[in-house]
């Protein structure tokens, strides 16, 4: 059996290029929804990071308390070689689930569906568990399913029964604006704890 959270598994991804989630820029519906964004002053998290586009975009828009999470050393290695100036104090090399903190805001890119789907609703108690009374949990979701994984995937339907019992308010929509390889079948989810 493959061990989808072993940092093993996704340090090779990396060291052998297969990293078809990656998009080279922050994924368009998360860009669409920083803009909005005003106060620089959030607590962020982006487990689950990657390459983490989204964090660099958001340091480099002066969002300074951005914290980077990922199982993998080599995309966070790839990252600090990108962003030299990015603190190292908020990079984090290990498990999202054991991981300790306080957020307002945490950017879903590509962890929910990594990860083994018996483990979503851990997942969605840790984000939960993250977050202060009024935090957000924001990013896309895939709206399709897999023959096999990762990624997994899922609906609408299925995400709204897992969030609900944590969050008080749960959008999903479909992304309009999605990258062109995953166009139709994204969600863009805004949950508040």
């Amino acid at each position: 059996m493959v061990d989808f959270l072993s940092s093993e598994f996704w340090n090779n991804r990396y060291h052998e290029g297969q990293i078809g989630w990656d998009l080279g820029a922050i994924s368009p519906p998360i860009h669409a929804y920083v803009e909005q964004l005003t106060d620089i002053n959030l607590r962020i998290l982006i487990p689950g990071c990657g390459n983490a586009w989204e964090a660099e975009y958001l340091f480099l828009k002066g969002f300074k308390n951005v914290h980077i999470l990922d199982f993998a050393q080599a995309p966070l290695d790839n990252f600090k070689a990108r962003n030299s100036d990015f603190p190292i104090d908020q990079m984090h090399c290990g498990d999202f689930f054991a991981h300790q903190g306080r957020y307002d805001l945490i950017i879903e890119q590509t962890l929910y569906c990594a990860i083994d789907p018996l483990l979503r609703n851990d997942y969605v108690r840790k984000s939960a568990e993250l977050l202060d009374t009024g935090g957000k949990l924001v990013g896309v979701l895939f709206n399709r399913t897999f023959d096999s994984g990762p990624p997994f995937g899922g609906n609408k339907e299925e995400y709204l029964e897992c969030f609900a019992p944590y969050f008080k308010s749960c959008s999903m929509e479909t992304c309009h604006n999605s990258a062109a390889p995953r166009s139709g079948n994204e969600l863009f989810i805004r949950l508040i704890k």
